[in-house]
């Protein structure tokens, strides 16, 4: 009996360990541990854009005009500075590489708000004189209208101004062009004198004059309205910078000499490379260099 106990006691701590390592075997066995997560893909480069052949603007600058005497400078359509002017002016900022705004302003505020720093040049058929060069910086001459003859189409007079000795000559008083007809003709033909050089053309229509001196682009301009058809420029271009002067100039500020030279260097290189005439024929049948 006592041995049967034995036997039953040995079998009950056989079943007991067995139950104990089945639950073992049976658990979900361990995951291997999660790999390290890819990196998120490079997105790729945007292709490379092209050089742009043209530099960008070194600085900028505000030119300035009364926009107030076309073609040589107006306002378009859209408000805008425009004109023979303001092509050279927007041609020789290219060529500087300059950002060029332009602005309009009164005639008697251009070379205060130059002084005042308001804008950086101005060009608005400002001719060069003494008390100007006082005031502010001027570049090379831009442009000369010379002075010139107009007359009725036909008249005998295309060629020397000495055809017009005992003539009819009429004039704007208090005027350059005056002054020169004074010294060059005061013995040789009347002088009649005008206000403004409007009334002296009226008179040339009414044939109360024989001929009119005064600019030549002025008087060319009047020659293509209604009022100018009868007349036409005769005779040959006159210059002299003593009476007539030695035409006309951008303004800078005395103290913009880097400026006025790169201005200076970009007009002299329209002029050499045939730009300023491309630009000049656009406005006018004759030079105004």
């Amino acid at each position: 009996m006592r041995f049967l106990a034995v036997l039953l006691a040995l079998v009950a701590l056989a079943d007991g360990a067995l139950a104990q390592q089945l639950p073992q075997q049976q658990q979900t066995p361990p995951k291997p541990p999660a790999k390290p997560a890819a990196p998120p893909p490079k997105p790729a480069a945007a292709p490379a854009k092209p050089a742009s052949k043209f530099s960008p603007p070194a600085f900028k600058i505000t030119v300035a005009t009364e926009a107030a005497y076309p073609p040589f400078n107006y306002l378009d359509r859209k408000g805008m500075p425009a004109g023979f002017e303001m092509e050279l002016a927007q041609e020789a900022c290219q060529r500087i590489k300059a950002e060029c705004e332009f602005a309009a302003f009164k005639w008697d505020d251009l070379i205060p708000g130059l002084i005042d720093k308001k804008f950086d040049i101005i060009m608005s058929s400002m001719e060069v004189t003494a008390e100007r060069r006082k005031r502010m910086g001027l570049s090379r001459r831009y442009y000369l209208s010379p002075g010139a003859f107009i007359a009725a189409k036909g008249a005998p007079f295309d060629g020397p101004p000495s055809l017009l000795r005992n003539k009819r000559i009429g004039i704007q008083k208090d005027s350059t062009h005056a002054d020169w007809a004074d010294k060059s003709f005061r013995r040789s033909a009347q002088l009649k004198r005008y206000n403004t050089i409007a009334e002296a053309l009226e008179a040339l229509a009414k044939n109360e004059v024989d001929a009119v001196f005064g600019d030549k682009a002025q008087l060319w301009l009047w020659s293509q309205k209604p009022d100018g058809k009868c007349c036409e420029i005769v005779g040959q271009d006159i210059k002299d910078n003593q009476t007539l002067g030695l035409g006309v100039s951008a303004g800078l500020r005395k103290e913009d000499a880097k400026l006025r030279d790169a201005l200076n260097k970009a007009f002299g290189e329209m002029m050499t490379d045939g730009t300023y005439k491309k630009i000049n024929d656009k406005y006018f049948p004759f030079p105004l260099n």
